[in-house]
């Protein structure tokens, strides 16, 4: 299943780092996930804060 990051992402860079694909880039105004290159692992799901990250 793929993942989205939504508005409510408050750019804290939680999920980039804990990424092991380097799949999340910090975009305009909050990240966003490289669907190519995302391997669907989940990681950033149980990392967010916020709960910003939802499957698609």
């Amino acid at each position: 299943m793929a993942y989205k990051i939504t508005d409510e992402c408050t750019s804290c860079g939680t999920c980039e780092a804990e990424c092991p694909a380097e799949a999340i880039h910090e975009g305009d105004g909050k990240y966003f996930i490289d669907q190519d290159a995302c391997t669907e692992c989940g990681s950033c799901v149980d990392v967010c804060p916020v709960e910003a990250i939802i499957e698609v």
